[in-house]
């Protein structure tokens, strides 16, 4: 429920602009059809970008326990392309969100997932998205 609550807050303080912007990102490297591999990550990383809370970024290479051709020199180049395009716009946007949601004692831990994000921005190639797992406390 807290989760679901979080995510709800979220969208208001910056996350569906946010959102919104990743899909835009996405949908400008689909219409370069070389940008293919790119709007591929841009929808994942967007889809967490809406909903955040309960789960995260990791490496793929973590998740399937082997290099695939995002992990490796490819997915490197990949990533700078991305950098010089497109990645330091949208971690602009993000740490800007940051900053407006540090503003108030609430907004903190919405600031603190924007600068995740901001930082996935900068290379995102080779990252997918994971359910977090719920902790017990027993």
């Amino acid at each position: 429920m807290l989760r679901f609550l979080g995510n709800i807050i979220w969208i208001v303080l910056g996350g569906f602009v946010m959102g919104v912007a990743w899909w835009l990102a996405g949908v400008l490297a689909l219409i370069t059809i070389i940008g293919i591999p790119w709007a591929r990550s841009c929808f994942v990383i967007g889809l967490f970008a809406f909903w955040p809370f309960g789960r995260q970024s990791v490496n793929r290479r973590d998740v399937k326990g082997f290099n695939d051709i995002g992990t490796g020199c490819l997915g490197l180049l990949g990533n700078i392309i991305w950098f010089i395009f497109a990645g330091i716009w949208l971690a602009i946007g993000h740490l800007t969100a940051a900053l407006l949601c540090f503003i108030t004692i609430i907004g903190i831990p919405f600031g603190i997932q924007h600068i995740k994000l901001a930082l996935i921005a900068l290379a995102p190639v080779g990252q997918t998205v994971v359910e977090v797992e719920r902790q017990r406390w027993d």
